[in-house]
């Protein structure tokens, strides 16, 4: 898939996965099924859920380190500073063929421009918060994501 196909698709599940509303019960449920399905493909992750600057939710999978903790603040900064999926500012810069550092002058020790992290976005507010994941490769962090929002949000 070229980029601007991509960068398509994942403005696309930033439309279709709000929320009418979001609460510290939605943030619950959300992580929980994270969680679920963290553990029924055996995969270890850290959860991170806030609304603004409060943290929601946080679980930590075993296996997982306090490197995974820093890299979900890292990708929730780049969704709060963007209102973007971390991994479309990370396919945005792959496709300037540049970096956060060079475009924004953001400290890479601060932000994080890959998969993981998500815009919760609730509607007639925009994005109020983030949903972020850190442990696995390629953009899996992104997709489980997305997949537990497209259960809970649609029923698909």
């Amino acid at each position: 898939m070229d980029h601007e196909q991509l960068l398509a698709e994942l403005a696309g599940e930033e439309v279709e996965l709000q929320f009418d509303s979001f609460t510290n019960e939605t943030a619950l449920q959300v992580g929980l099924g994270l969680i679920d399905q963290a553990k029924l493909e055996g995969k270890s992750v850290t959860i991170d859920i806030r609304r603004g600057e409060q943290q929601l939710f946080h679980y930590a999978c075993p296996g997982t380190s306090a490197d995974n903790d820093d890299w979900v603040m890292r990708k929730a900064r780049v969704v709060n500073r963007f209102g973007i999926s971390s991994y479309r500012m990370e396919v945005e810069l792959r496709a300037a063929n540049t970096t956060l550092a060079e475009r924004y002058s953001l400290l890479p020790s601060l932000y994080a421009p890959y998969n993981g992290a998500f815009p919760i976005y609730a509607r007639g507010f925009g994005v109020i918060g983030t949903i972020a994941v850190s442990g696995l490769p390629g953009d899996q962090d992104h997709k489980l994501i997305t997949s537990v929002l497209r259960k809970i949000i649609t029923g698909n």
